[in-house]
């Protein structure tokens, strides 16, 4: 009954400092998306007077959007925070030593992602689609909008259609502008052009916001008559000139902001695919496949009839059968077509040519018309396919960032901000860029829509499932000195050992037990020679007692050069220093196990292993040589400095 309530416990405790983090971590990677999409979209907003209302629903919904990207970017954030604070905090160590191991410990919160995981699926089917609309269709509409109006000084602004106004100077304050030219170009007619020149201006809106309206003081208004002179006469063309104190202009200019409905981009077959669920995706998908279906056929149809049967349309309808019947029957009378087009006239050969072009150049449009209606609907399709695979993938990346996250911060034990930020970035990077590839490639028709849209999830999946195994057996995967180690053994790099002379020694050396234990050593490599120093395929792959003997050897070579450390003989540490370090034999598996049998009998591949063992047996069997040579020399030390000793006595 404890063990229960102390499991129940620590799941609350879990969740406890877990839910914090993810809330915050999500609110700080949305917040970083974000400012990704200002930046990206900053221009087609600044300097249009939208009010403060459309640009906050414009940032809602941008938020609500880019939820997908936050959301897993969190989840591995939050869970490398979590674990690498307790394993910083020897918490995870104490959990462990307490019988429960690290799967049980993230059981609650595997509960609490799936069920996020499941949010984020209904999120993105339900939610989704009209975020997406909605979305896109305000961000059209900003991108319609005027910008606002503001004419520079000193140099002539056309960002009125129609109109090109100069400006010599402006009053901040009054708003007059002050030695005001404007070009009239509005009218098809360039004969119709007029020409404004004016010592000061007033600029304001209308009422409906649909046109400026400029008042003009102490000015001319030049401008040609409509159809004034004799055609093509460019030399006197009449035209009117009107002064005036004050003139008020329209000049049409539309400043509002007028929303694209919803509709309009649901109905527009490029981007219908944004507002559908899976249901209505997998419908369109399949009301398009048979369209393109049929357009294959009837090309195909077409190919047939019009391309290389092109001659049967020549005969009326009512003859293509009998004359197709009659050519069939006096096919052997047909003449070769090269003598037959040689003997024509020049005149007749080039008629058939150009005829010939002709029909081959209208087709080749026909069929390329054809081909681009059928590319287009393809990439409908492809796009109709994102979609729908991305329902899923969004809460798979969740489940996978939480599968790499948890176990990696159990073993890299730091918390805080610093490593966990860190190694987030690479990993979401990595994701985000296989993501893209993926993307690309079935836009593009390269890849099969469900092998695109999953490529991320192929290269991740394989590391949580590595991490989340070694963080269970404790395995120290981002310790250099293990990876040190393996690369020594790999590249056969040897190991020095080093016995210094000690100053104070409390256990003295006892050189018979040492003698004894190098002749025993011997005779133990003289008997897993006589044994194992040929090593056959089938003892490679089934004997356990090859390793386990050579580890015995192993740790009585140790523990008698552990005795010899403490001699302050200079010759006989020496030697000890001679000796090699025995390297393990390295198998892709246990031997005797069902992998290695499996291994075995699939002659080829074990064939393989057994070639590659072959360095590892050359160089244990070369060591122990050389360990049976020193033992034989430093018998002999030991006798010469027994004697010494005893002389000095």
């Amino acid at each position: 009954m404890s063990k229960k309530i102390h499991i129940k416990r620590l799941d609350s405790y879990m969740l406890q400092i877990f839910l914090p983090l993810f809330l915050m971590t999500f609110a700080i990677c949305l917040f970083m998306v974000l400012m990704q999409f200002l930046w990206k979209y900053v221009s087609d907003m600044v300097g249009k007077g939208l009010e403060l209302g459309v640009i906050l629903e414009m940032f809602w919904y941008a938020a609500l959007n880019l939820i997908p990207m936050a959301l897993p970017l969190s989840i591995l954030l939050a869970s490398l925070m979590v674990f690498g604070n307790l394993g910083e905090d020897f918490e995870l160590l104490a959990i462990k030593t307490s019988g429960i191991s690290l799967l049980r410990t993230m059981s609650p919160l595997i509960v609490l992602v799936t069920f996020i995981s499941i949010g984020a699926f209904f999120f993105q089917n339900d939610a989704m689609p009209n975020i997406q609309t909605k979305f896109y269709s305000l961000l059209i509409s900003i991108r319609q909008k005027s910008p606002e109006l503001e004419i520079p000084e000193g140099i002539f602004y056309r960002g009125i259609e129609g109109y090109n106004i100069f400006v010599q100077q402006k009053d901040r304050k009054t708003g007059m502008m002050y030695g005001v030219v404007i070009y009239d170009i509005s009218k098809s007619n360039v004969d119709e052009m007029a020409v404004i020149v004016c010592d000061s201006a007033k600029m304001g809106m209308s009422k409906d916001k649909l046109s400026i309206v400029l008042t003009l003081y102490n000015g001319q208004q030049f401008q040609n008559f409509e159809g004034a002179g004799p055609p093509g006469n460019r030399e006197f063309v009449p035209y009117a000139r009107e002064n005036f104190k004050e003139k008020q202009i329209l000049i049409p200019f539309d400043a509002n902001f007028n929303r694209v409905d919803d509709s309009t981009l649901e109905g527009n077959p490029g981007s219908s695919y944004m507002g559908k669920n899976l249901s209505e995706l997998k419908s369109s998908i399949d009301s398009m496949q048979c369209e393109l279906d049929s357009m294959n056929f009837i090309d195909r149809k077409t190919i047939k009839n019009y391309s290389f049967l092109a001659y049967r349309n020549a005969y009326p309808e009512q003859q293509k059968d009998s004359v197709i019947e009659k050519a069939k029957k006096e096919i052997h009378q047909i003449v070769d077509p090269d003598s037959l087009f040689a003997s024509k006239d020049s005149q007749t050969k080039v008629f058939i040519l150009q005829n010939a072009y002709t029909k081959a150049e209208n087709n080749s449009n026909e069929f390329l018309f054809r081909s681009m209606s059928k590319v287009s609907t393809q990439r409908l399709i492809n796009r109709h396919w994102i979609e729908w695979h991305r329902k899923f993938t969004l809460p798979f990346a969740c489940l996978i960032f939480f599968f790499i996250g948890a176990p990696l911060g159990s073993i890299v034990q730091k918390g805080g901000f610093g490593m966990p930020i860190v190694i987030s970035v690479i990993l979401f990077i990595i994701y985000y860029i296989f993501d893209n590839v993926g993307y690309k490639m079935v836009r593009d028709g390269v890849w099969v829509h469900w092998v695109g849209m999953w490529f991320s999830a192929m290269i991740l999946l394989p590391m949580g499932i590595f991490l989340t195994y070694k963080a269970m057996n404790d395995s120290a995967i981002l310790n250099r000195d293990t990876y040190t180690a393996f690369f020594k053994k790999i590249f056969f790099i040897r190991e020095r050992r080093h016995y210094p002379i000690k100053e104070v020694v409390i256990d003295k050396p006892d050189y018979k037990e040492i003698a004894h234990c190098a002749t025993r050593l011997s005779a133990d490599i003289d008997a897993y020679l006589a044994k194992y120093r040929k090593l056959g395929y089938k003892i490679y792959w089934t004997d356990t007692r090859y390793d386990e003997e050579l580890r015995h050897i192993k740790n009585k070579m140790e523990s008698m050069l552990e005795k010899v450390s403490n001699s302050k003989n200079p010759f006989i540490l020496q030697k000890a220093e001679e000796y090699p370090v025995l390297i393990q034999h390295q198998r892709p598996f246990k031997a005797n196990s069902a992998m290695a049998r499996i291994f075995m009998y699939v002659f080829p591949i074990g064939m393989i292993f057994k070639l590659i063992s072959y360095l590892f047996e050359r160089r244990i069997s070369n060591d122990l040589l050389t360990i049976k040579k020193l033992n034989a020399e430093l018998l002999q030390l030991i006798d010469e400095a027994v004697k010494a000793d005893s002389i000095a006595v």
